[in-house]
């Protein structure tokens, strides 16, 4: 499932991201990941979170190379339950224009492996034009 977590610049997303995280880290079996833009957050979260940076890869600049990385995270950890991902809008070129198609693709990698995605988006829903929300659960 595509978990979203909406609402504009300064209304507390990466603070509930961040709790969440933590509390699901201690609940769970398998691995949690969390995707930011730089390492600000990286003491906040706990050590058990594998924490990526994606100022660490710069090349990755678009939302099909985004998707190709998660793949990649994908494929060196099987036992992933949770990936967050901190502020989608400001990674890889990823826009409210191209932002459909990339809420469907998460919704099929994550029905092909088991695993959730929670997304932080600096929008409210009503800008978030063509996205299909079935298959995904508003968190705010």
């Amino acid at each position: 499932m595509v978990k979203l977590i909406i609402g504009h610049k300064g209304s507390g997303k990466t603070k509930k991201m961040i709790d969440l995280a933590n509390s699901t880290v201690e609940e769970s079996d398998g691995s949690i990941v969390f995707i930011n833009k730089n390492h600000r957050l990286m003491y906040d979260l706990s050590h058990k979170i594998r924490v990526v940076c994606m100022e660490d890869y710069p090349h990755i600049t678009n939302s099909d190379e985004y998707i190709g990385f998660i793949y990649g995270i994908i494929s060196s950890d099987h036992d992933i339950d949770v990936m967050f991902i901190d502020g989608i809008l400001k990674h890889a070129d990823v826009s409210l224009g191209n932002l459909p198609e990339f809420i469907n693709r998460l919704k099929t990698i994550s029905d092909n492996f088991e695993l959730d995605f929670v997304v932080s988006l600096s929008a409210e829903k009503e800008e978030m034009i063509g996205v299909d929300f079935s298959g995904c659960e508003v968190l705010n």
